[in-house]
């Protein structure tokens, strides 16, 4: 913790103090709303009195008093908002989604006015053009060359009147990705199928019920069961329960958020945003956004992107015809006439496992304990990287959900950052699982370690009952963790480069990697135990889940390809073109021949990959560009004949997980591997090679 990160502000705010708290967490029961309002006017006024002082340098420009000075900035407002956004994501409340719509526009026209400024670029730009010179190591080189690009992409090479367009886009889009986001969780939390009788909870096993009637308590309907919008309760209901009619009407409530009319509709919101985007690449001299975004990515063009989803579409089409056949045979059987609906496809899919596999998702849940997959997740990190964890109930976290560890280098003990587990859906919580940071690692100016949050929405038990997983849900864990891995791994000496500050189609890929672990025997057999036994997942049991690891791919990956898709034809429009999203989603969805009986896993009023700020947007793609590599970087171990090679862990650590954006990709993933992948991996693990 430093004096640089705390703010001019009235005595009694957290922000404007140090944090002498354990390991610099932050001190979550002291912050409020107001706290965070006031600050805010701080924070950029500190930042902007930080480059003032950049440009009024008398020095010449130069690698220190200009980039590392860079680095230095912004400390008091990156500290603000580690605590400010993972608040809005999280548990959030009306006070924050307030701020968070005043603050959204402020913030771009900050960024805009430092990004845009002539006189501090006609700094950064000076060293760049010196860099060959300035006998820097690779690690500086990197630095340049991603602060000059990273001006250049924000637009400080155009003219006043661009620039000024351009700072008026930004600002606009950063307004309608909040109202997009806040949108969606409005739909989302209002939503609940309130079930009056054993009648409407035919079909569903025990730990779906139970996770319903802890629903319905937590929204005042004591006694009865509530099919809410979280993934963890409306997959499994869709799954298990034979009443047709309420899985219609919940999964129509599901498919429709965003898009519902009213003040919550997300598709005006969507229309703006596509011609905004399109417009901005247009100024920045790219065709379109997609090429925009794309040129600082491994896939480079939207004709990359395009072959990639273009080489799986095909065979997972047909794939799913065949499951949608065999779906309908089964549904027919069972005196179901008529074609497979998008909501019939889990329940019936379900069945065709159970009878192909013997593999019953009401037996196999017993054996995933959330608190045994995040110790399973733990002991895989002890394993291949020599951490350890503890926890620390005596840390408060900001709801009484999270749980807090330690991690340390297990053979030293050396701190290496904090680790937040925020696990149980809630109201207050935006849909989905993510990893995000407090406080990110650097070495400039003193060793700083992180503090990440992993944060997902799974079913809350039971009071005295322990939380049970689907296998989706353990794999989700895995996965989040990867990026938690990421992060708390990160070993740099630049904040910017940091853990996963990385080209958006290589982020995935530590985090999808990770998931493999967990489906090892060597892992499954230790951790998953039964719930009330206490005995081991019995060997043939983990057979079965391997062997229907390529069941239903056809469908997971249609779902998946056709929104990576839709995504970039959305963002393959010119700056011209007038849309209506869901005339365009469906021309688009006929043009690839979606099958009628799937639906795309994120439908564009409620895509907040994509229109929920711009993370993802012409990115979404980017699951599958990751999948190519985590399929290939698993097969190494496997062909080392021990899925905990020590060796391969080191290297997998130094040039992946550590490293952050100090160098390519590409050359990060050729120096763990000795080789770039080819997707043949990939279409064996989907089980759609020819």
């Amino acid at each position: 913790m430093t004096a640089s990160e705390a703010l001019n502000l009235p005595a009694g705010n957290p922000f404007g103090q140090l944090w002498e708290t354990p390991f610099g967490l932050p001190p979550f029961a002291a912050i409020r709303p107001e706290h965070i309002h006031e600050a805010y006017p701080a924070a950029l006024d500190k930042h902007r009195a930080e480059i003032e002082a950049i440009k009024a340098d008398k020095a010449a420009p130069d690698f220190a008093n200009t980039i590392e000075a860079l680095e230095r900035s912004a400390r008091g407002m990156s500290r603000l908002g580690g605590v400010f956004y993972n608040l809005a994501g999280a548990d959030t409340n009306d006070a924050l989604q307030a701020i968070e719509r005043e603050i959204s526009p402020v913030m771009s026209r900050h960024w805009s006015a430092i990004m845009m400024d002539e006189g501090l670029f006609a700094r950064v730009d000076a060293v760049f053009r010196q860099r060959e010179s300035l006998r820097l190591d690779a690690e500086q080189m990197r630095l340049l060359e991603r602060t000059h690009r990273g001006f250049v992409r924000a637009g400080a090479e155009l003219g006043a009147e661009d620039k000024a367009r351009l700072a008026a886009i930004n600002e606009r889009l950063a307004g309608l990705g909040t109202s997009f986001g806040q949108n969606l969780l409005k739909d989302e939390a209002s939503y609940a199928l309130v079930l009056e009788n054993e009648a409407d909870l035919a079909g569903l096993p025990p730990f779906v019920v139970a996770a319903m009637a802890r629903a319905a308590a937590d929204r005042g309907q004591d006694g009865k069961h509530a099919v809410t919008l979280s993934r963890s309760i409306i997959e499994p209901f869709l799954t298990f329960s034979t009443r047709r009619d309420l899985r219609e009407e919940s999964f129509l409530a599901w498919s429709k958020r965003g898009e519902n009319g009213g003040e919550t509709d997300n598709r005006a919101i969507v229309a703006e945003m596509v011609k905004l985007r399109a417009e901005k690449a247009k100024l920045l001299g790219f065709p379109t956004f997609a090429h925009f975004k794309l040129d600082d990515s491994m896939a480079k063009t939207p004709a990359n992107v395009r072959e990639l989803l273009e080489l799986v579409w095909k065979p997972a089409k047909a794939r799913a015809a065949q499951e949608a056949a065999d779906l309908a045979a089964l549904a027919q059987a069972e005196g179901e006439n008529g074609p497979i609906r998008p909501s019939d496809w889990r329940h019936y899919s379900e069945k065709v496992r159970q009878k192909t596999y013997a593999l019953d998702e009401a037996v196999l849940k017993p054996y995933l304990q959330l608190d045994r997959v995040i110790a399973a997740a733990f002991d895989t990190a002890g394993k291949l990287f020599g951490l350890a964890f503890a926890e620390k109930p005596e840390l408060a976290g900001y709801h009484p959900d999270v749980r807090i560890w330690e991690v340390t280098e297990a053979a030293s003990g050396r701190h290496i950052g904090l680790f937040l587990g925020d696990y149980f859906a809630r109201p207050s919580k935006r849909s989905g699982a993510w990893m995000s940071a407090y406080r990110g690692q650097r070495n400039l100016d003193g060793e700083v370690r992180p503090v990440i949050v992993n944060v997902c929405n799974f079913a809350k038990p039971a009071e005295g009952k322990p939380a049970l997983l689907s296998i989706d849900d353990a794999r989700t864990l895995f996965h989040e963790f990867g990026h938690a891995l990421h992060g708390l791994l990160s070993d740099v000496k630049y904040g910017s480069l940091a853990g996963t500050s990385v080209s958006r189609d290589f982020v995935e890929l530590p985090s999808q990697l990770y998931e493999h672990w967990f489906l090892t025997k060597e892992v499954m057999q230790r951790f998953c135990l039964h719930a009330e036994t206490g005995e081991p997942i019995p060997e043939a049991l983990i057979e079965k889940i391997k062997k229907a690891q390529t069941f239903n791919q056809g469908f997971a990956t249609v779902e998946y390809t056709s929104s990576a898709l839709v995504d970039l034809a959305f963002h393959s429009l010119e700056a011209t073109a007038e849309v209506d999203p869901l005339a365009f989603e469906a021309a688009e969805l006929a043009r690839i021949g979606m099958p009628a009986e799937i639906t795309m896993r994120h439908r564009t009023p409620h895509f907040s990959h994509v229109f929920s700020g711009d993370g993802y947007s012409a990115g979404y793609y980017s699951y599958l560009w990751s999948e190519v590599m985590d399929a290939d970087a698993f097969n190494a171990f496997i062909e080392a004949g021990d899925v905990f090679a020590p060796e391969l862990a080191q290297k997998l650590r130094r040039y992946i997980y550590s490293a952050g954006d100090t160098r390519d990709p590409a050359e990060a993933y050729t120096l763990f591997r000795g080789r770039l992948p080819t997707p043949d991996a990939l279409l064996e693990k989907r089980g759609l090679a020819a």
